[in-house]
Parts: C-alpha cells; structure tokens; sequence
C-alpha cells in the first residue's frame, strides 16, 4: 500500500479530502465554503520540509575562510584535473557507445565487461594518472601555503575574484563536493569591501547578487550604484553586500542565508529592520531564507520589513529549460546520447533556474540532478508581514503587447516569469501596484539603471516595519516605465 501524501499546507488538505456525496453536497452552504476559501487564503502557507542532513549541503556552516591566490592557483590545478578526467568519462562513453551499440550490446551487463576489458583499463589508467598528478600538484601547493610561507597571504584582486565567482556559477556544487578550495563562502561584506565585522543597528539593506556574479557586481558602475544612491536618500541605513556560491542549490543557499542573517541579528540586536534586494538569483535565495528562516522560527524574519526582486526568474528562466530540452534530444540520439553528459556539467544552481526551485522537496527526492516540473513544485508563498515588489525589465523600449515580447523579456527572463505570475498556486499575491516593467533595459543593466534605483528607493522611502503601507498601495496600478530617448 502506497504512503500518504504529506501535507505541504493547508490547501492540501482540501484538496486531498474525500469528496462528499450528492446528498451530503447539497447539504453544504455555498456561500459558507466560499467565505473559508476566502480567509484560507489570507492565511500563512503550513510548510514542513522534512530534510535529511545528507540531501542538504551545509557547506557554508564552517568558518569563513578567504580565497589566497595561492589557493586560487591550488583550485585551478584540481579543476583542472578534474576537467580532464571529465572529458576522458565522456570520450569513453561515446566510444563506448560507437562500438556496442551497432552489435545490439550497448546494455548494463556489456558495459560492466566492458570497465573489466582491455580498452576500459585504458581509459581507467588515464583516469587515475590525471588525478595522481594533480593531486601531487595541489599537495605541493598547498604544503608552500601552510610550510614555506605561512605568514604571506596575497589576497585576490578583484579582476580573479570575479572569475572565482563566475566558476562558481558555472560548477559551484562540484566545487564544494571536490573540496576545491575555489568554492566560495557565504559572507556579508560593507561598503568598503571587507567582511562585515562592524557593530550595526537601526535599518540595515542587504543586496543579493544573481547567477555567476560577486558583491562587487553592484559596484561596476561608477554613477549609476545602488549602495551609493540608497545610502544617499536613506542616510541611517545601512548597506551590506551578500556573496554566495550560485552554483549550489537555491535551498542550500536559502538555508545558508538564513543561518547568516541569524547570526547578524544576534550579534547586532539593535536591527530594527531589515529589507531584501534580490538581483535575478538573488530573489530566489532571498524568498527561500525567509522560507526557511521562517520554518526554523528565526527571529530575523520579522525584522524583514521589504523585499525586491530585479529580474528574478519566480517560475524558472528560458534559457535553461531550452538547455535541458536540448540535453535531452542529444540523449536520445543514436552514437550521440553520451554527448548528453556534457549537460551534466553545468551546476546545480543552474539547473534550479529551470523552473524557479527553491525549496529541497523540490528536487532532493529525485535521482540525479533535475528538479520536478513547474506543475508539481512545492508551492513557496510570500509572507504576509513584508512588503514584496516585483521589477521586471523588456528588451524593446516601448510598451507593445505581444506574447513574443513577453517570453523574451530582458533577454533572460519573461516578463510573467519576474512578475511571479503562473497558475493558481503558484503565483505570487502581490499588488498591482507592487509590480514594475521596465522598458528599454536587459537583465544585467536592471543593477544599473537609473530609473529602477528611483522606483526602489521611493518605494523603501515609503515604507516602514508596521505602517499600512500594504494597504496604500494595493489599489495602484501596475507600473511602467520607458526610456526617456529611444534608440533605433
């Protein structure tokens, strides 16, 4: 007999219940049932994630630690290791393939004979020498850190830690579970660029880069920075910088975001409020910390007085799922299929993107690396004491009502998609007034528009912990906003 369904929320235990007969159907008040409804869905989500410690990465729970250029030199000779013997897996699956399966063999039993046969000793040895070698060469460079020179760290230049990010990315979750010391830490860092240390209180504003960027991505631009433009217009504020690992899960990282931000208010007890600005990715973890900060009864999630959202893919992004649909045609070509490896390469975190996962249920029950679809993703509302607005971007530099301008988007994300609109339970109850489309700009210049700094900082001069700002705005309407000169 099959288990029982858990319950994720109270929607469903409505929608699992037993359904009644005619007679006891018309015994029911209409109006009654549709009054509940009604409430039900004002009502906070019930969510129990039932985790194991082995399907969650808690990497980021060790001291952090930073990045020397000698480990920076240690991590690329693993990561180069690792990258060969990578593609020799690949190599002898195509090979592999190409010989069994015209003789009707390419099965489980021959490919076991086949580890034990002469060419896949071949490949084994190749295999083994690639990582003797490196891990003779991460040794040794790791024995200069600790023996020869313990007392001259170089750190980073910016130019390598953005690369460090962008590998991240790319293979994050490999990273960590390779130990490579490239992998990046969760950390806070101030204004000044160090890691935050000093004592704070009153508002504090923490910015959560997106997908293979760093901290140091808000602060490319010279006149157009965020920090700079908020730190102006709200003078007793505070401005922090979230980096992270991209390449890891969505949940892991919201896991992780959650325990930091504890941690700051424990330390800081004299926050008094604390708002979320999520750049693409950065959305994501941000709704999936103060999911799981929530879940764990961390006092920092009522502190969260705003959160905003810049291009975030709510209900998954374009581009990885043409991604996945073509990994999946190669697969499923003759001589080709092991070609489809190559797609598992990529991290994670990317493949979280597909349909915007940021809960564990959604992908740690599966084999290997996918997430379920969007129809049966655990369903992740937003709490109803912030205050969340949802800023999405368009290519084209006026408002033309089309489904093509709607898919493309800012190149990366649809409109609907950063807007949070999906099907009944999975979109995002925010108001209309809420919601801004930004005309003219792509998804990386929506950290660096002007015209999206004013519409976030009127928006967070507007609002406080426990005004009726929810109230004020809810009757608005949606907001656009078009480039001031067009360019054809």
């Amino acid at each position: 007999m099959l288990s029982p369904k858990p319950l994720n929320s109270i929607h469903d235990l409505f929608a699992t219940a037993r359904r009644p007969s005619d007679e006891e159907e018309s015994a029911i008040d209409a109006g009654f049932q549709g009054d509940v409804y009604e409430e039900l869905d004002k009502l906070d989500y019930i969510y129990v994630d039932e985790t194991t410690a082995e399907n969650v990465d808690n990497s980021d729970t060790q001291p952090y630690k930073p990045i020397s250029l000698v480990d920076f030199f240690e991590g690329l000779a693993q990561l180069a290791t690792m990258g060969v013997v990578e593609v020799t897996d690949i190599v002898e699956a195509v090979h592999r393939e190409i010989l069994l399966r015209p003789l009707g063999r390419f099965n489980d039993g021959n490919i076991d004979q086949w580890q034990r046969g002469i060419t896949g000793r071949i490949y084994g040895v190749v295999r083994t020498t690639m990582q003797l070698v490196g891990n003779n060469l991460a040794s040794g460079l790791r024995l200069y850190n600790s023996v020869v020179k313990p007392k001259t760290v170089q750190p980073l230049p910016k130019n390598l830690r953005r690369m460090v990010n962008i590998l991240n990315g790319v293979m994050g979750d490999h990273l960590v579970n390779h130990h490579n010391p490239l992998a990046v830490s969760m950390t806070l860092y101030d204004t000044y660029n160090r890691v935050q240390s000093a004592a704070l209180s009153g508002r504090v504003i923490i910015l959560c880069h997106g997908l293979c960027l760093s901290h140091l991505s808000w602060k490319v631009s010279g006149e157009n920075n965020l920090a700079k433009a908020l730190m102006y217009s709200l003078p007793s504020s505070t401005v922090l910088y979230l980096n992270y690992n991209t390449g890891r899960r969505i949940s892991s990282n919201g896991r992780s975001f959650a325990k930091v931000l504890q941690n700051l208010v424990e330390d800081n007890p004299d926050i008094t409020q604390i708002d979320l600005i999520g750049h693409s990715m950065g959305g994501l973890v941000s709704r999936s910390a103060l999911f799981y900060g929530k879940e764990q009864g961390f006092s920092w999630v009522k502190r969260v007085s705003n959160l905003i959202t810049l291009g975030s893919p709510h209900h998954g992004a374009s581009l990885e799922r043409i991604g996945n649909f073509v990994q999946d045609k190669i697969a499923n070509l003759p001589f080709a299929g092991s070609l489809a490896t190559l797609g598992d390469l990529r991290s994670a975190g990317i493949i979280d993107l597909r349909y915007g996962s940021i809960r564990d249920a959604d992908w740690k029950f599966l084999e290997g690396r996918s997430v379920l679809p969007a129809e049966f993703r655990h369903p992740t509302r937003l709490p109803l004491h912030v205050n969340t607005y949802l800023i999405a971007a368009a290519l084209i530099e006026t408002h033309f009502e089309s489904k093509t301008t709607s898919l493309l988007g800012d190149g990366l994300v649809s409109v609907e998609s950063a807007l949070g609109e999906y099907t009944e339970e999975h979109t995002l109850s925010v108001p209309e007034g809420h919601k801004a489309i930004f005309y003219g700009v792509n998804h990386m210049n929506l950290i660096y528009s002007g015209r999206v700094h004013q519409q976030i900082i009127a928006w967070l001069l507007d609002s406080s912990l426990g005004d009726a700002h929810e109230a004020k705005y809810a009757l608005n309407p949606r907001i656009y906003s078009y480039p001031e000169t067009y360019e054809i």
